[in-house]
């Protein structure tokens, strides 16, 4: 009996936040769900493109691959809502059994105040109680407790009115999230229903696909050798980028050597003067050479090591590099295309779908370090300290070698394939010197 009324005390403490966190757990995942909803139903646009050639199809395939992904992400996020709701629904049942039993022993209280005071209800009995004192002083002890029984009696029923208001609104509560937990259910079913209809229209094309097999090696072969092309341009220009930054700390070194040696000399010669004086010496002996001290040796600049920390800080943090709703079509590394054979993908970056009219945007402030031109398109490097952006597939570049950029700066336009429905893909790649990175743990998605 003690356990359970220190557990309805703890629980009536904690009613009155967890009522308010209640509805903003409810409006928290709400926003979380609606970013996602729209995400969805922008990217639902993008899988409008052609289907008739192979390349085509392989890009249809790789888009509806991306949007599957999007909306099994999307379920993954009600599970993990409806669980949460689950847990309140958990913790607002304890607190409404803990509320209706203490409701419960008010009323009981109060029951029996209520009969006590009715078989002592006359002003005779009352004034023959106090009446009938042995003292004076217990006359006044018994004067304060008829008056402070019928103030306790008067605020056991104010509390009991109060009480009964709490269990009524934590009733509601409790049918508000029980009824958002089921609307979830039904909104999981729905789009578990969408996503069957798109994984069947993927084995379609890929059964399309298996067919065309000689074309499909054809396609994958071609843009192998683009790709092979398009980095072996970039692995040189990171090289040289890499060996002027490393020029620039060697110079930096330098400077800073060369200026505490010259700071040591001169406070040597001041401490020799010194000497001199002291001992009235007037002859000025050889001056002592200072010992040369080793450079110190970097492969950035101050500023480049400050840019370099500042960059890695925000890891998972960084913006897409992509104007508007798009849609992930290609991962990094090497994998095989699932249902065809013989199909691998070797990617050093991503390929981010977006709309017609995308621009490229700077993930963080840096320097541009190159932007060269491959096939007719535009490619941009931008140097962050010790880390490398690289934004290909534009179909023009509003920046140049040299420039400084800030996070989420246009950089050039993404290319659209107008033979290909407007087709709109922006190949992203991550570098930190000269190794490849995954770009899409760096991305706040």
């Amino acid at each position: 009996m003690k356990r359970f009324c220190v557990v309805i005390l703890a629980c009536s403490c904690l009613l009155m936040p967890l009522c308010a966190q209640s509805t903003k757990v409810i409006e928290e995942l709400k926003n979380k769900r609606g970013l996602l909803q729209k995400q969805i139903r922008e990217t639902e646009m993008l899988l409008k493109t052609t289907k008739k050639d192979v390349g085509s199809q392989l890009a249809g395939l790789a888009a509806l691959t991306g949007q599957i992904e999007e909306r099994k992400r999307y379920i993954t996020t009600i599970n993990g809502d409806v669980n949460t709701l689950g847990g309140q629904l958990r913790v607002l049942e304890i607190q409404l059994f803990a509320l209706e039993a203490d409701l419960r022993d008010k009323k009981k209280k109060y029951d029996s105040s209520v009969q006590y005071l009715y078989k002592n209800r006359s002003i005779q009995e009352k004034l023959m109680f106090i009446l009938s004192a042995k003292s004076f002083e217990q006359t006044y002890r018994r004067l304060r407790y008829v008056r402070e029984y019928a103030t306790y009696q008067r605020l056991q029923g104010e509390d009991i009115i109060k009480k009964q208001k709490q269990v009524t609104q934590k009733k509601n509560e409790l049918l508000h999230v029980k009824t958002e937990k089921e609307n979830l259910l039904e909104e999981r079913e729905a789009e578990k229903v969408k996503l069957e209809s798109q994984e069947k229209e993927k084995r379609t094309i890929v059964s399309g696909l298996q067919k065309k097999q000689r074309g499909l090696q054809g396609e994958i072969s071609k843009k192998r050798r683009e790709a092979n092309q398009l980095n072996a341009r970039i692995d040189h220009l990171i090289a040289v980028e890499i060996e002027k930054a490393r020029k620039r700390a060697e110079e930096e070194a330098r400077r800073e050597a060369e200026a505490r040696r010259k700071a040591e000399a001169e406070q040597a010669e001041k401490a020799e003067r010194s000497e001199r004086a002291s001992s009235g010496k007037s002859s000025s002996p050889a001056k002592k050479k200072v010992a040369a001290k080793p450079l110190e040796t970097y492969s950035m600049s101050k500023e480049d090591r400050e840019l370099s920390g500042n960059f890695a800080s925000n890891r998972g943090r960084l913006p897409v590099p992509i104007s508007g709703s798009y849609i992930i079509v290609s991962h990094y590394g090497e994998y095989a295309v699932e249902g065809l054979r013989n199909v691998k993908l070797d990617n050093k970056g991503i390929d981010i779908q977006g709309r017609p009219g995308a621009q490229a945007r700077a993930i963080f402030n840096g320097k541009v370090a190159a932007v060269f031109q491959l096939n007719g398109l535009f490619n941009v490097l931008i140097r962050h300290g010790s880390y490398i952006s690289v934004y290909c597939n534009l179909s023009s570049a509003s920046v140049k070698t040299g420039d400084n950029v800030v996070t989420k700066q246009t950089i050039g336009h993404v290319f659209s394939d107008g033979s290909d429905g407007g087709r709109t893909v922006l190949h992203f790649q991550l570098r930190h010197e000269k190794d490849k990175l995954n770009p899409e743990p760096w991305l706040n998605r």
